[in-house]
């Protein structure tokens, strides 16, 4: 064999080597997904007062999507990752890769690396009361763009025989340094359903810019309790232009070993009981 030969030869079979590495780590991925639950929160915009067991990984992906705007339609996906680093502690590291159409408005999951905390376990820790959380950290700017901006978020959780509710309050420091509101309602059928169809409605104003009135519907499809599926289309009038959007996504959890502090020195400080 020549010597341009041999080295063809050795980069097929690296590049078929990647492949099946690629493939046995997804095959890994979905079979930890069917085997733990999973309590991240898709197809939303605003997000509920949960977070991820200690020592386990939850993943949100979008990888089907549809944004339109002005005429002009992309596609859309996005990743969220969660942590639960501490007794009611979860870090989230979260992603849009895609530049959506220009004037379409606030996008679902913006690049950012946040943490949150729940105040005061309720329904969603199955005890009684209402569940309360705050989720705060940096937001940072599309690709290619600059600046790093802050967030810092309310959210209340309760469910009856009927469904659950959600509310969200965010206030945010946008990268390219502009105040904005955030107010969200999400509701949900009830709880016990495999398929139970969800609802948002939200509010956001950027100071000095962008008015976003949003309505969603959709499904969730709880397999198990262990892996779930969503799928919703959303319409919003932004400074009275409409948008659509299409989502499809899934979400699931897997361990990675509880960390060596579990615990969080300053939680009290956050009203922790």
């Amino acid at each position: 064999m020549t010597r341009d030969g041999y080295a063809g030869a050795r980069l097929l079979f690296r590049e078929r080597a990647y492949r099946r590495i690629a493939a046995g780590v997804a095959v890994g991925i979905c079979a930890a997904g069917w085997a733990l639950p999973a309590a991240a929160y898709r197809p939303f915009d605003g997000t509920d007062a949960a977070v991820a067991d200690l020592g386990e990984m939850e993943i949100e992906l979008q990888p089907l999507g549809a944004a339109h705007a002005g005429g002009v339609t992309r596609g859309l996906s996005d990743t969220i990752v969660n942590y639960g680093f501490a007794e009611r502690w979860e870090l989230v590291l979260q992603t849009t890769p895609q530049v959506p159409p220009e004037g379409f408005g606030p996008i679902s999951v913006s690049n950012a690396a946040l943490v949150k905390y729940v105040v005061q376990p309720g329904v969603l820790q199955d005890k009684p009361g209402p569940s309360i959380a705050t989720e705060f950290g940096a937001l940072f700017p599309e690709f290619g763009g600059s600046g790093v901006g802050a967030s810092w978020s309310g959210i209340l959780s309760q469910r009856w025989d009927w469904g659950t509710a959600h509310f969200n309050v965010t206030t945010n420091l946008t990268p390219d340094q502009h105040g904005e509101l955030f107010l969200s309602t999400i509701l949900e059928g009830p709880n016990k359903w495999k398929v139970r169809p969800v609802a948002e409605f939200y509010f956001d104003k950027v100071a000095d810019g962008e008015q976003t009135y949003s309505a969603l519907v959709g499904a969730i499809w709880q397999v198990n309790d262990k892996l779930s599926f969503d799928i919703a289309g959303r319409y919003a009038l932004v400074d009275g232009r409409p948008v659509s959007e299409f989502r499809l996504g899934l979400t699931f959890g897997f361990p990675l070993g509880k960390p060596q502090s579990a615990q969080m020195p300053n939680a009290n400080l956050l009203g922790r009981r």
